[in-house]
């Protein structure tokens, strides 16, 4: 497992939430095609695999989230966890959506992007949680565990055709609906692409999303940050 794994880096997050301490990451996973659990029980699943293999996507397997969803070296994700037992925490889970888009919309204005809440039809990975700016931008997920609450998000930053292209042959084998012209990127929308300034705004925003004393959010640090 690299520490740029989702899963790892979820995990690490978790645990610190389980350690009453709420924590941040954001970083560049690299190029993958990571698949949820609903994919995996598709007819098509292995055909889809092999599909992203042969456009140079390496297929996971993911925990958190909705259906197939690309990355490239350019796109970011990113996560918050928070303290919690588990009953306070399924309680809220209305709330830290809310608080996480509103976090990720500051944070996309910071980078010149006006994004409104929601998404287009027949879009990747669709759900009520999303952003979107002549395409979708960004998908949120959320986990409850024992001990804490994670919100964790895919923001597409540039690569908008090589990720159409990826998806639009992976979601075909999946039997799934897709529109190639429902993917956006901060790119396309004109807003500032560079990863230290993407980093720098969503660190800041999903730290403020969190509501806690000054310094008490540690901030997770997975893989290499430059470039």
């Amino acid at each position: 497992m690299s520490d740029t794994d989702e899963k790892g880096v979820h995990e690490r997050l978790l645990d610190r939430a389980s350690a009453g301490v709420p924590a941040v990451a954001v970083w560049r996973p690299g190029r993958y095609l990571r698949f949820g659990y609903r994919d995996t029980r598709q007819s098509g699943y292995e055909d889809a695999k092999a599909r992203a293999r042969e456009l140079g996507f390496e297929p996971v397997e993911r925990r958190v989230g909705g259906r197939a969803v690309a990355t490239t070296a350019t796109t970011v994700l990113f996560a918050l966890a928070e303290p919690g037992e588990a009953a306070d925490a399924r309680t809220g889970i209305g709330e830290r959506y809310d608080r996480a888009v509103t976090a990720v919309r500051r944070a996309l204005r910071g980078l010149g992007v006006a994004a409104t809440r929601g998404e287009p039809p027949e879009t990747y990975c669709p759900g009520d949680h999303s952003l979107q700016c002549d395409g979708k931008l960004v998908g949120l997920a959320q986990r409850v565990t024992t001990s804490g609450a994670l919100v964790s998000g895919v923001l597409y930053v540039d690569d908008r055709d090589e990720l159409a292209d990826v998806l639009t042959a992976v979601y075909a084998q999946l039997g799934y609906d897709f529109d190639p012209t429902s993917v956006g990127t901060v790119a396309d929308a004109g807003g500032e692409c560079r990863f230290e300034r993407v980093k720098a705004e969503f660190t800041a925003q999903l730290t403020r999303a969190l509501d806690a004393p000054d310094g008490a959010v540690e901030t997770i640090n997975p893989g290499p940050q430059s470039g």
